[in-house]
């Protein structure tokens, strides 16, 4: 009987992650890491940008696809030609934050991501999504939105590791940018999540 219930726990546990799957990455697998400034790596180098330290935590190549001061339309008219270009394995897609800064709506920009989302699947690119936290001076969240989508499409998501690195004055290097601290503690993060979702061991 105590046998019988371990293995129940064992088996909960092990069913208890709700983080979808994802192909597993080749050693030679492509990455593009899409977004804005977030992305881009404003308050730090080429080096210390989260897609090049996420790089050389995982041992897979990842092109740094950020633009700064872009808004998500400007990214849904961008995408496709980095998907034709690149042929990405994944996407991993950070944006929306320059739509909640210019105040252009939270519908808008949710809209955007669920095109950008389609395109890159259709292009046969599976996504990652990572949430970007209403700018606000205390305890900064990523909207709802982010989530649904994440829920709807079925697709990993982390909304909690820029707003966690955007509250923390150690790790920004100014109101809405992280330092090289921050942008360490991102690509750990989503790491950890592309473990999670069986991505890379």
């Amino acid at each position: 009987m105590k046998k019988l219930y371990i293995l129940i726990v064992v088996l909960l546990i092990s069913c208890s992650s709700d983080v979808p799957i994802l192909s597993p990455l080749s050693n030679d697998a492509i990455i593009l890491a899409f977004g804005d400034s977030l992305t881009y790596g404003v308050g730090a180098s080429s080096d210390t940008n989260y897609p090049a330290v996420l790089s050389k935590l995982i041992q897979r190549e990842i092109i740094n696809a950020g633009i700064p001061g872009e808004r998500t339309a400007q990214g849904l008219e961008r995408l496709p030609e980095l998907l034709e270009e690149y042929n990405p394995n994944l996407l991993i897609l950070c944006h929306g934050g320059n739509d909640m800064l210019q105040k252009t709506g939270e519908k808008q920009a949710a809209d955007n991501i669920i095109s950008m989302i389609q395109i890159a699947q259709e292009y046969g690119t599976e996504v990652v999504l990572i949430g970007v936290p209403k700018p606000r001076l205390f305890l900064p969240s990523a909207p709802d939105f982010y989530a649904e989508i994440a829920t709807k499409m079925n697709i990993p998501y982390d909304g909690k590791i820029m707003a966690y690195v955007l509250s923390k004055k150690a790790f920004k290097s100014d109101i809405v940018h992280p330092n090289v601290k921050g942008y360490q503690k991102i690509a750990t993060a989503i790491a950890e999540l592309l473990k999670q979702a069986k991505a890379i061991q």
